[in-house]
């Protein structure tokens, strides 16, 4: 059966569809599938699904995490591009290989000519293809991996360079280059390598959650990790206590910063990779989803000339995305704008960026010491960690100077406390605080496939939004499709609450008052806390109310 007679039968398209779709195809050539998917009519994954289903083939949606990198070599780059197909595993004496396209069966044979086996197909997406090529076949991008020479983490030092293009082709160069290559093309954050009992499990942090990749065998692990820690400056005789390293890469046209952490398990080392984009677009003030109301309140706090702006929340959830989106709304040529930071994430044109250095002894203490003999009008810390940094921040913003920074705390009214803690006075906080933004990260709905639902009255939650005063609201729940890789969600979204100091919130901090009685006090201002403005997300269709409550509602 041809496809258009496949997806008929299907009931995935109408014979008006088929017709549209055919005319479009001999006006604009290419394959019909192509041609489906362009104009909507069906999606990649429910015509691979379907196609599979009719033929009795398997289908496999993700090849990248089923994928025997050592079978790769049985089918060359070339050959494999060319028929949009990838090898995955040797089943007796025949190859499983992967096909967008399995009614090509000239690609069946040319394929089992050429790699001496026959061939059995399987179906895939073009997209889930592409990913798995760049895991399976050596990265040619042309860039160069440097890395610090042992002990001296400043990049303008000796470095050693990997030139990824003219790298030999072993196989450990091959699985590294895959590895950075199958992260850096599904926006991955983080990789871990973990090695277990009898393999090395690989892992990408996208959009927040954790996705399983291809394992590597177990005796790919000592070489992998030793290439690793060889371009990261690492110490590879030491593998008793951790270890720190970093790696400059420049892929595809894009410019990464790779921090390596390598720590001792019971199974081996285990290696965690965080990915920074240099490249990457800085977000605005307008880009990181704030209600209009409050960023209004927060342009106004940064339109101050002297005081302290908090950010809190926990690792990873887009503090420094908001700083460095604030510093680009007031960077102008009559500000001198000097930040301090570990690592440097972003780089702001005309900002004076430093890094933190522990071993030459540069703190974050340290570094705001020396800058309130620049000359700054704005200072930016990376983080408050210590009763020393509080202090100097703090009576910076009393000296006329504008000081952001960011705190680790569950929600913006235990901000005050926290620095109490410390060993801040009181009436010092209260007369240099201006404002507290807490944030979280959810996933975001594919807007493609998110379905609308309304929660019943037996249902557990709808007490949680009687109490929100949003009973019978419209919710949105995740359903997956092939847009969203059948995970119903595409990027993140901020959640967020902003505490505006007002002279009630001074009183209350100046008496030592508790965080409850400081959210009450910021609540009464018009303060719409965590939990509040998921539920407005979650109505919207911008997530779904079991991200919220992962983030926010325990804060309640």
């Amino acid at each position: 059966m041809r496809l258009g007679d496949i997806l008929l039968e299907a009931r995935l398209l109408s014979s008006r569809q088929l017709e549209t779709a055919l005319d479009t195809q001999k006006k604009v050539g290419g394959r019909l599938g192509e041609v489906l998917v362009s104009l909507g009519f069906v999606t990649e994954f429910d015509m691979c699904n379907t196609l599979a289903d009719q033929l009795g083939y398997p289908f496999i949606p993700n090849p990248e995490a089923q994928m025997d990198l050592s079978v790769t070599a049985l089918v060359s780059e070339d050959l494999a591009k060319k028929y949009m197909a990838v090898p995955i595993r040797l089943d007796g004496n025949a190859l499983v290989v992967a096909l967008a396209d399995p009614l090509n069966f000239i690609a069946v044979d040319d394929i089992s000519l050429h790699c001496g086996r026959r061939v059995k197909p399987a179906v895939s997406t073009e997209k889930a293809i592409k990913r798995a090529h760049l895991a399976a076949y050596t990265v040619r991008s042309g860039g160069k991996m440097t890395a610090p020479e042992k002990g001296e983490p400043s990049p303008e030092q000796a470095t050693r360079a990997y030139d990824l293009e003219e790298a030999d082709d072993s196989g450990v160069v091959r699985t590294v280059n895959g590895l950075m290559a199958t992260a850096l093309s599904t926006r991955a954050t983080d990789i871990h390598i973990e090695p277990v009992e009898h393999q090395v499990r690989i892992r990408y942090r996208v959009d927040g959650a954790l996705q399983e990749g291809a394992p590597l065998a177990k005796s790919m692990m000592l070489p992998v990790l030793s290439r690793i820690k060889v371009m990261a400056g690492m110490d590879i005789a030491e593998r008793r206590v951790p270890q720190d390293g970093r790696i400059e890469v420049e892929m595809q046209g894009r410019r990464l910063d790779l921090r390596v952490n390598s720590v001792p398990t019971i199974y081996g080392e285990k290696i965690a990779i965080r990915i920074l984009d240099r490249s990457s677009a800085l977000l605005g003030l307008a880009d990181l989803g704030l209600p209009e109301h409050m960023l209004s309140h927060f342009r106004a706090m940064l339109a101050k000339p002297n005081g302290m702006m908090l950010v809190t929340g926990p690792t990873g959830s887009g503090k420094t995305t908001t700083l460095m989106a604030a510093l680009g709304e007031i960077n102008h040529s009559y500000r001198h704008i000097i930040t301090i930071e570990d690592p440097v994430e972003y780089y702001l044109p005309g900002v004076n960026q430093v890094q933190v250095n522990n071993k030459a002894g540069l703190t974050f203490a340290m570094g705001l010491r020396s800058f309130l003999r620049q000359d700054p009008d704005v200072m930016m810390v990376g983080e408050i960690r210590d009763g020393e940094t509080a202090d100097i921040a703090v009576r910076a913003a009393l000296t006329g100077h504008l000081v952001l920074s960011t705190l680790h705390t569950n929600q913006a009214a235990g901000a005050p406390s926290r620095l109490i803690d410390m060993g801040i006075e009181p009436f010092l906080l209260a007369s240099s605080l201006i404002g507290v933004m807490a944030q979280r990260l959810v996933r975001k709905l594919c807007p493609r496939c998110r379905h609308p639902y309304v929660i019943d009255t037996d249902d557990p939650d709808y007490h949680l939004l009687e109490m929100a005063g949003m009973a019978g609201e419209t919710l949105y729940r995740a359903e997956g499709c092939g847009y969203c890789d059948r995970s119903g969600y595409t990027g993140r979204v901020a959640l967020v609450e902003l505490l505006p100091v007002t002279g009630r919130v001074r009183q209350l901090i100046t008496n030592r008052a508790t965080s409850a009685e400081i959210q009450e006090a910021g609540r009464a201002a018009g303060m719409r806390t965590l939990w509040e403005d998921g539920l407005m997300k979650a109505a919207a269709g911008l997530t779904t109310l079991e991200q919220v409550k992962r983030v926010a509602f325990a804060e309640e």
